[in-house]
């Protein structure tokens, strides 16, 4: 009796563990290089993206957040998110590569299964000049205190996504 009362048990637990949500428990791009489609442009808001199997996290940036320096001095240039800067992840059914960001009509496979976007934190830029080229920027993006909340108010854990990568620039 006692065996078959411990199996009903384990069996309502086990069948109300599951509420059929898709559960988001960490986010991890720092190994993967930062992409994009058309080369980043000081003036303009860039988009970025880091593409990791069927997932993607996604960085829109705010004009001028990419700024050319000075020959000899970092110049750090800060945006906050959501306010001036994006930062969404976003999973899909299947592998995703970048033609869904650059193509001009995105392919209809594979589909976002999930969509969350960051509702705090800093992107921060740090630019110097090339030491091999004075005549390229090299611009380090950064993310800070970046805070995903799922639609059920779930806060996303272990997330690791602070170093985003380095893009470059020409001068003027």
């Amino acid at each position: 009796m006692r065996k078959f009362i411990v199996s009903i048990f384990s069996l309502v637990l086990f069948l109300s563990c599951s509420d059929g949500d898709l559960e988001i428990e960490t986010i991890d791009f720092d190994s993967i290089s930062v992409q994009f489609c058309s080369a980043p442009v000081p003036a303009s808001t860039n988009l970025f993206f880091k593409i990791n199997d069927s997932e993607a996290l996604i960085l829109e940036l705010q004009s001028g957040v990419l700024n050319n320096g000075v020959a000899g001095e970092t110049v750090t240039t800060e945006s906050s998110v959501p306010n001036q800067s994006q930062v969404t992840y976003r999973i899909f059914s299947d592998e995703v590569d970048d033609g869904y960001f650059c193509d001009i009509i995105p392919p209809a496979e594979p589909t976002v299964i999930d969509e969350v976007e960051a509702e705090d934190g800093m992107v921060i830029v740090e630019t110097t000049v090339d030491p091999n080229d004075s005549s390229v920027f090299i611009h380090t993006i950064s993310l800070s205190g970046i805070s995903f909340v799922t639609g059920s108010g779930e806060r996303i854990t272990n997330l690791t996504i602070s170093e985003f990568g380095d893009v470059t620039t020409d001068a003027p």
